[in-house]
């Protein structure tokens, strides 16, 4: 292991001091990421700063939105009874990361700003653009089964690791960053960015900037919405396909519909083509959505998509828990128990 300069911040400006005199420093909370990636070789910070003590671990509500702190635990956060009434998306998607052990350890800043899994990525003897600029993808022509369908570039097609991310899209929330310029608001879904040409750059984070908390609007669509997760195994596993969806229904009629998937492209994925399909549908009753509408919307979900020589599995799979979780939400189906797993 190279050395590395270490600092604890006492407080956030304390914290945007350290990383603005200490060129390449990285943030560390839970280090439930870093740390593997830096055993593995993937990553090797200059200087790491610790920020976990930082009172940023508070879950409010005001001003019509759920304040959720970035040092927010996972697991109290999945737990926080608001959380479970307002938007169960939320507490489902995180129930369905990890293990309880590092849900107890990891902190929702960090969840949303974990690395790719690609295995390509994480073993350094293979060639990896994300790691190394220019090295080349070894997904292509390689194994590319857990790859993205969606927002893949020549020079990656890694997928998006986190649950937490996929559910926040769902219900529009958004991120409150601090750094060497001042504060910032970004939506969600403008956090992740696409690989294109330059994959090493993940998110629109500026050097030195620091995730301070997390606004989720405490709306009828957040109180309607489900995540749903498909992996390999039950037990600790990333996504092969997941999906988030929330639905504001009044007076028998579908008024807003928001969607979004996971382990299918390389940032959370929108589907807005399912979302579309939605809209202004007509329901059975005040509680459920009419099938039609369902089927039409599961059948968008793959518009748009590009899968590889061995994901095109993921096609069906999406459209299938499309139409579960809309079908769990509109009462067609009955719920599954927490943890947002199929």
């Amino acid at each position: 292991m190279r050395p590395f300069d270490h600092a604890r911040a006492a407080s956030v400006r304390d914290a945007l001091d350290l990383a603005a005199a200490r060129p390449g420093a990285v943030f560390i909370a839970g280090g439930s990421d870093l740390v593997p990636l830096w055993k593995d070789g993937v990553s090797a910070p200059p200087a790491v700063i610790d920020i976990s003590r930082l009172p940023l671990d508070h879950i409010d509500v005001a001003d019509g939105a759920i304040a959720i702190g970035a040092l927010a635990r996972m697991a109290d956060v999945a737990d926080h009874p608001v959380i479970r009434r307002d938007a169960p998306a939320v507490a489902e998607a995180l129930l369905a990361s990890a293990s309880p052990q590092l849900r107890n350890a990891a902190t929702i800043g960090g969840n949303l700003l974990q690395r790719t899994r690609c295995p390509y990525f994480r073993t350094p003897g293979f060639p990896c653009n994300k790691r190394a600029a220019g090295s080349g993808c070894s997904a292509r022509g390689g194994d590319d089964r857990r790859h993205a369908i969606f927002g893949a570039s020549e020079r990656c097609a890694a997928t998006h690791a986190s649950d937490l991310a996929v559910a926040l899209v769902a219900l529009d929330a958004s991120v409150e960053l601090c750094g060497p310029d001042g504060s910032r608001t970004v939506g969600i879904e403008d956090l992740h960015v696409a690989p294109g040409d330059r994959p090493e750059r993940e998110t629109v984070l500026r050097p030195g900037e620091l995730i301070t908390a997390i606004r989720v609007p405490a709306s009828a669509l957040a109180r309607r919405s489900r995540y749903l997760k498909v992996r390999d195994r039950a037990s600790f596993d990333f996504a092969v396909v997941s999906v988030a969806a929330a639905l504001d229904i009044a007076d028998g009629q579908v008024r807003e519909a928001r969607i979004a998937a996971g382990g299918v492209g390389t940032v959370p994925w929108r589907l807005r083509g399912s979302e579309r399909a939605l809209r202004g549908a007509r329901c059975a009753d005040p509680d459920g959505v009419g099938s039609p509408g369902i089927d039409d919307a599961a059948a968008r979900a793959t518009d748009g998509a590009r899968p590889l020589g061995r994901n095109g599995f993921k096609l069906e799979l999406l459209r299938r828990c499309v139409r579960r979780v809309l079908a769990e939400l509109t009462g067609a189906l009955e719920p599954r128990g927490a943890g947002g797993a199929a």
